[in-house]
């Protein structure tokens, strides 16, 4: 790699460190191509990406950034894996470790606060936005269909006292 490849990755590492919800550090040794790039396709479909570049490269890349404090995280071989969504990286990064036992989280980053290991997966385990949304709609639903059933409530069982003493009367 040339500088000015070297420039270019840090910039763009630099602008996707700005505007990630999430980070998370991993160490990756031992992963097959395959693997890697099932994590890479996972990763893709849940609005994240997954990242490998040199250290110190990425070290650069996070200065001035909300990310900096997980500078120290880079040691040995990892990956960078980000995200818009403060929930998507972390959880398919947990996910996949879960299933890959040479995937080590080390930690990570939301906004200012940094993460250790156990936060990251207990960020992982917090619903994903659209999750949120659904069961907020589900919330704001329920109460209109419960209004719904007491107001038909005194008709239906108007109904069924006819209709028991129409038989009682059909029976005698």
């Amino acid at each position: 790699m040339d500088r000015a490849e070297k420039r270019e990755l840090v910039t763009g590492l630099n602008d996707a460190f700005s505007n990630a919800g999430s980070v998370v550090v991993a160490h990756y040794a031992g992963i097959t191509v395959a693997q890697m790039n099932d994590l890479r396709v996972k990763m893709r479909q849940a609005g994240g990406t997954v990242k490998v570049a040199k250290n110190r490269l990425a070290k650069i890349a996070l200065q001035g950034t909300e990310s900096e404090s997980i500078i120290d995280l880079f040691k040995g071989q990892t990956l960078v894996a980000y995200s818009e969504d403060p929930i998507a990286a972390p959880k398919v990064a947990s996910d996949f470790a879960k299933t890959n036992d040479k995937l080590v989280i080390l930690g990570g980053s939301m906004g200012t606060t940094s993460l250790n290991a156990d936060g990251v997966k207990a960020l992982a385990a917090l619903p994903s936005l659209d999750e949120l949304r659904a069961r907020l709609v589900g919330m704001i639903a329920t109460p209109a269909t419960r209004i719904a059933q007491i107001v038909n409530a005194p008709a239906a069982s108007v109904a069924r006292v006819i209709g028991a003493y129409a038989r009682k009367d059909e029976a005698a």
